[in-house]
């Protein structure tokens, strides 16, 4: 029987995001629901146009999720009994815009929003775009620490230390993110009254802190 000894390893890093994400989401209630999925294309247009005045392209805001629900109200009847009549339709309409960390590009395209109708809701996000970078970086930190662990351990056990038997390591795809600014609302401002609108947060989004583990096998001697 072959002798083993199995040690999990763990890799942790901090790494400074280099990208911005503006998440905005858009709602309306219209009486139909043609009317709603016009009415979200239609809003989509004004918001698409106004970041192509910051030289945005078309394709740059993309749809995260589109849905239209049914709106009802509660009414009492005239048996006095309580019924549900059809209000509405709404349409919420999740969308992102990324582009490399920029605050004061950040600042012009909050404030550019601040001028479309209907006050969409949006948060910010501070993201790494190389993921592939920090994973690698991650996996290598997860192996020395393992080989770390099992040195010590067979050196206390009186044993030497072999070859690499079997490494387990898996990885979710996950985005390396942080997000500083809690979702919010722009006070719509007129264009006409201000062409040029740019909104100062005032923030430095702090390095991100990731981890991971790897599991190694290794023979023992």
């Amino acid at each position: 029987m072959d002798r083993t000894i199995k040690v999990t390893g763990k890799g942790k890093i901090s790494v400074a995001p280099d990208m911005i994400r503006l998440l905005i989401t858009q709602t309306k209630t219209e009486k139909t629901y043609e009317k709603a999925v016009k009415a979200s294309a239609e809003q989509k247009k004004v918001i698409t146009d106004a970041f192509l005045q910051l030289g945005f392209k078309k394709e740059d805001l993309k749809t995260l999720s589109f849905d239209v629900e049914a709106r009802y109200e509660g009414y009492e009847a005239k048996d006095k009994s309580w019924k549900q009549r059809l209000v509405g339709y709404r349409f919420k309409h999740r969308m992102k815009l990324e582009f490399p960390k920029d605050n004061e590009l950040l600042g012009k395209a909050l404030g550019t929003m601040a001028t479309i109708k209907g006050e969409p809701e949006f948060s910010i996000q501070y993201f790494v775009k190389d993921k592939e970078a920090v994973k690698n970086k991650l996996l290598a930190g997860a192996v020395k620490d393992s080989k770390e662990k099992a040195s010590a351990l067979t050196k206390a056990a009186g044993v030497k230390l072999g070859e690499i038997v079997h490494i387990n390591y898996s990885w979710d795809e996950v985005d390396i993110s942080v997000t500083p600014v809690a979702p919010m609302m722009l006070k719509s401002v007129e264009r006409g009254i201000c062409n040029s609108v740019s909104v100062d947060l005032d923030i430095e989004a702090a390095d991100i802190d990731v981890e991971d583990t790897v599991t190694v096998i290794w023979e023992i001697k």
